[in-house]
């Protein structure tokens, strides 16, 4: 399958690509389901399964299916709309779909969290019915959020990643870092050239850089946001936002010349956190791979244009296909699912993003941004998902400013030497496949262990 930058990387909102986004989007494809069918429906239900039962509330998962099913996506979210939209479904007890009219669903009864049954196909399931007026199940699907905000029906996953539906082949379809690295030897391009070539099969080169820099924008604004906010982080936890602080306290210490050589962690710190304070907050984030990642890739991009000597914003769009080429390799051979693999598929995989970035526009040759890629990766194996209270905040938001830090080291590091390297990235994906597989439920996004159940919960 065919991953495009615009898939890897999705403007929506918090705190959880797999958690929120994706049961908005799958209670989405439900809604176009029920449309097209014979059925006429006077009712829905919804059950969540695995760790969208574990973890639901404190990730929103409800509440994203309660929106969803009103017929609000992602793409379309207006914060102040949504919460009109919530409290008249808890009150009325019914949503209102396009399309469809008003159909029974009140959340206390039609929404339930099985935490005893989970789904065959993935940690992240959920059943969507729709009912006639006796309360009878007239048509029902399983979803799998699996990551990112990408969603499959069980019949899709149990078949494979379903094929890409336009049809047209890419110049350059390498499924891992291995083709990666022989195509672009033989062809004498850069990753980014070669995705770039990719993606002109599906869209115009204007739509594809107006698309880049939308991206782009997006991350930008999201970190503004971050660190122009202070207050509490909703959740109960009562976790007092820091970036506006720190990133005020850096600005003082940088005019009063008083900054040591390594404050510049801080920098990168407080960018990635200003953006998953806004995402524990729900607001509007890019997926980089995933929601409780999305800090990693544009803190380092903030930092290559705001401290490296001769950054060219021009550069962004290489930046953004050359970590999008990584994201999609990972995604392809082993997960970006926290609930799958642990924090190493989320934090990790954005690491490798970055790095892999970051060494694109400083000039690394393919194989040096392979050995960034590499290294960041390797340095986040076996690093569990386990967030306090289920919410995408401890360790969730520090966690993406070390994320940035390493992958920042991993570029620096590969750039030093000529891509020569023991540790191939398609193993590394490999041990963090195999990793994953190994790793107990405890520590994969279910808040059943570590910091989960070591921290006090208020």
């Amino acid at each position: 399958m065919y991953l495009s930058v615009f898939d890897i990387f999705k403007i929506g909102i918090g705190p959880s690509s797999s958690h929120t986004m994706g049961p908005m989007v799958a209670a989405a494809r439900f809604l176009d389901l029920l449309r097209a069918s014979p059925f006429h429906a006077h009712g829905l239900r919804a059950s969540l399964h695995g760790s969208l039962a574990f973890t639901g509330v404190g990730h929103a998962t409800d509440r994203a299916v309660i929106l969803g099913l009103d017929g609000i996506s992602p793409e379309s979210y207006d914060a102040s709309a949504a919460d009109s939209a919530h409290a008249r479904i808890h009150a009325e007890g019914r949503v209102t779909p396009p399309g469809l009219g008003p159909l029974a669903f009140a959340p206390a009864r039609d929404l339930v969290f099985d935490y005893d049954r989970a789904l065959p196909g993935h940690a992240n399931g959920m059943i969507l019915s729709a009912t006639d007026a006796q309360g009878d199940v007239i048509l029902t699907e399983t979803y799998y959020s699996i990551g990112g905000g990408f969603v499959r029906t069980a019949a899709e996953l149990a078949s494979g990643d379903p094929p890409d539906t336009t049809g047209a082949p890419v110049p350059y379809p390498f499924r891992n870092a291995t083709e990666m690295l022989d195509m672009a030897c033989r062809a004498g391009l850069s990753i980014a050239q070669m995705k770039r070539r990719n993606e002109l099969t599906r869209r115009s080169a204007s739509a594809l850089d107006d698309g880049l820099a939308a991206i782009w924008a997006a991350m930008a604004a999201c970190i503004d946001r971050g660190l122009a906010t202070d207050g509490t982080l909703p959740g109960g936890l009562n976790i007092r936002r820091r970036a506006h602080d720190i990133h005020q306290a850096l600005l003082a210490e940088r005019g009063l010349n008083l900054t040591a050589p390594h404050t510049i962690n801080d920098w990168m710190s407080v960018y990635a956190m200003a953006v998953n304070e806004e995402n524990a907050a729900g607001g509007r984030v890019v997926t980089a791979p995933t929601n409780g990642a999305a800090g990693v890739v544009p803190a380092t991009i903030r930092y290559w244009l705001d401290h490296v000597p001769g950054a060219q914003p021009s550069k962004v769009g290489d930046f953004l296909l050359t970590a999008a080429a990584i994201g999609g390799i990972i995604k392809r051979n082993a997960s970006i699912s926290g609930a799958e693999c642990g924090c190493q598929a989320e934090v990790g995989s954005a690491a490798a993003m970055a790095a892999a970035g970051l060494a694109a526009v400083l000039g690394g040759s393919p194989e040096q941004v392979e050995n960034a890629a590499e290294i960041a990766l390797e340095h986040h194996l076996g690093m569990t998902c386990d967030p306090v209270k289920g919410l995408v905040q401890v360790p969730c938001i520090e966690r993406n400013g070390l994320g940035a830090i390493k992958a920042v080291s991993a570029a620096s590091l590969a750039l030093r030497g000529d891509g020569q390297h023991f540790v191939p990235l398609d193993a590394c994906i490999e041990t963090m496949r195999q990793t994953g597989h190994d790793m107990s439920e405890k520590y994969k996004e279910t808040a059943l262990g570590g910091l989960a159940v070591n921290v006090p919960n208020c």
